[in-house]
């Protein structure tokens, strides 16, 4: 559901934190998460939240925050991480920039304006790489960048249910991909 008043993205930041919504062109946009979001996202936040456990210095994983993308959108990935030296202290409202991974996953109200308005944002904001989790097809398309200098997400592709998903940022993480969808 798209709200018809636009406004900035400071005048959003200002309003209450209690919602399921993000400031996208201007408008606030409100999407309650499907059953089968909550479960994958449940899903990879355990699974990337024992990665960090597992060793110290892995970074910091977080469910949906606002994330200011420019003055006119507020952006609340479904997963956000970012490494250890950009880790958000305990009492810290906003992340400082941009989450160096971000993880969409699919909902029939969100998917077309996650990828045809908030994947080129992300790509043009300098994230290092995006995950968007097609609970349809069960499937992540993954976008990254080849460089930490490559202006553009450079390098894509799929993977399936019965692959593995790994990341260079990530060093030691590996997804059987099928296991985050459930039965």
């Amino acid at each position: 559901m798209v709200v018809a008043t636009t406004m900035s993205a400071a005048e959003y930041l200002a309003t209450p934190e209690d919602r399921h919504q993000e400031l996208i062109r201007g408008e606030v946009v409100v999407s309650e998460p499907t059953l089968p979001h909550g479960h994958v996202q449940t899903e990879l936040l355990f699974r990337v939240r024992t990665w960090i456990e597992e060793a110290p210095g892995r970074g910091y994983v977080s469910t949906p925050a606002d994330i200011e993308m420019d003055g006119h959108n507020v952006f609340a990935p479904d997963l956000w991480w970012v490494t250890e030296d950009r880790r958000p202290a305990p009492a810290q409202l906003l992340l400082d920039g941009q989450p160096d991974l971000v993880v969409e996953i699919r909902s029939p109200s969100t998917w077309i304006r996650d990828l045809g308005v908030k994947l080129p944002a992300y790509e043009a904001s300098g994230v290092a790489e995006a995950w968007y989790v097609d609970t349809k097809a069960r499937t992540v398309l993954v976008f990254r960048r080849s460089d930490p200098e490559s202006p553009t997400f450079d390098t894509r592709f799929e993977v399936s249910a019965e692959e593995t998903l790994t990341s260079p940022l990530l060093p030691g993480f590996a997804l059987e991909v099928g296991t985050i969808f459930g039965r």
